[in-house]
């Protein structure tokens, strides 16, 4: 029923408000098909909001819904799937915002395509085929090149013609196959375990051209990811362009975003190679010219000490010590000598001092019997007793002729 109002009796805000929350109210659920355009899951709240928006006009609509409602869909609801919701119009009156509270999603078309992939990839990574510790490294210059392309493609010329442009000498073995459509997946396969096959192929490029969704499928096929992760060549997937995201991307050793950026990746640009040669050798040649000037200013430095200047002076200086030493010494031995003499000629005058032989030379004599006994007194020397004097140059042999006894009394 519509509302009577007039200048002179308008209706208040809240009155429209719920006049409009309750005519909305009364379309009850609907079914509703678009693309989810924005996800918002906001900490600590119990519901999910969403932004729905037309695949064809550029209209949009909010859409909420429970956290259980969302974490349910398997596989995960991403920004840009395409879906069918049934939902309840209502309209919150206190922000004038219209809304869908959903109660049931479901994935169409490109969606369900998408939700298909997404569990593969789940299932995939769940085995480990995309682990991080499994990527092999790429060899820095390859002796050849394996690529994988369908024939005169534009992937192909992009990546001939950079990596030649990169490096001429690059040499590449091309194994043709479908890069779309049915066969594509087992062609792809076996042209990948061809080249895994020849020892000379070090580095495989899987290279095609940007396509619909639709298009890359045989690129996600469980056989070719399985294929992919066996082989012991290294291998670069270069599928599409930056958006595009095949499963092929996560078990291949390196993504590249284009063919053309996968030219890159494998072979090194010989432009750059020359300028870092030529730079390492100026800093080389640098390095050894500062070490060869450091070893010259240490060399000038010990030429300029005087010990190296004039090897002379060390002796000259030594030679004068030498012959001060040794006049020193001489002098030291002469004064010994000397004292040695003085000492010798006193002990010689105290020995002569000492000496019978000295008392003898003063006039005095040593008077010995028969014997040889020294004759100390008269007693027992009889008159013409032979007897032998002692004197300082010699010994006289006499006979007594008498004996007079000396009195002591006797002055």
């Amino acid at each position: 029923m519509a509302l009577e109002t007039s200048p002179q009796a308008p209706a208040p805000v809240r009155q429209i408000a719920n006049a409009i929350a309750g005519w909305i109210d009364r379309l009850g659920p609907v079914w509703v098909e678009g693309q989810i355009a924005q996800v918002s899951r906001r900490p600590g709240m119990n519901t999910v909001f969403m932004t729905l928006r037309d695949a064809i006009a550029d209209i949009s609509v909010p859409v909420t819904c429970s956290r259980t409602l969302f974490d349910g869909l398997n596989p995960p609801l991403v920004e840009g799937a395409s879906v069918v919701v049934h939902a309840k119009p209502s309209y919150y009156a206190n922000r004038g915002t219209l809304s869908l509270y959903a109660r049931e999603i479901r994935m169409v078309g490109l969606g369900e395509l998408l939700a298909r992939l997404e569990r593969r990839r789940q299932l995939l990574a769940a085995e480990g085929l995309f682990a991080h510790e499994l990527k092999r490294s790429l060899p820095f210059l390859p002796g050849r090149v394996g690529l994988v392309t369908a024939p005169n493609s534009a992937a192909e010329r992009d990546v001939l013609e950079n990596s030649r442009r990169r490096w001429p000498a690059v040499d590449f073995e091309v194994a043709y196959a479908a890069m779309q459509g049915t066969r594509a997946a087992s062609e792809v396969i076996e042209a990948v375990e061809r080249l895994d096959r020849d020892p000379r192929v070090e580095v495989i490029v899987i290279a095609r051209g940007g396509g619909s969704v639709e298009d890359l499928l045989p690129f996600s096929d469980e056989a070719l990811i399985r294929a992919v992760h066996r082989v012991r060549t290294p291998v670069v997937s270069a599928i599409g362009h930056e958006p595009d995201s095949p499963l092929l991307d996560l078990v291949a050793d390196v993504r590249a975003s284009t063919p053309t950026d996968a030219a890159k990746l494998v072979v090194p640009d010989v432009a750059d190679e020359l300028h870092r040669v030529r730079v390492a050798r100026d800093r080389l040649r640098t390095t050894v010219a500062a070490w060869l000037a450091r070893e010259q200013a240490g060399l000038d430095a010990l030429r300029s000490r005087p010990a190296l200047a004039d090897p002379r002076t060390l002796l000259d200086a030594r030679a004068d010590e030498v012959g001060q030493l040794r006049e020193r010494a001489r002098r030291t031995v002469s004064h010994r000598l000397d004292r040695a003499a003085d000492e010798i000629d006193h002990q010689r005058a105290r020995a002569r001092a000492l000496s019978p032989l000295a008392t003898l030379q003063r006039g005095y004599a040593v008077l010995q019997d028969a014997a040889g006994h020294v004759v100390t007194s008269v007693e027992g020397v009889e008159a013409g007793a032979a007897v032998s004097v002692r004197v300082a140059d010699g010994r006289i042999h006499a006979t007594t002729t008498g004996v007079d006894p000396i009195d002591e009394e006797q002055p």
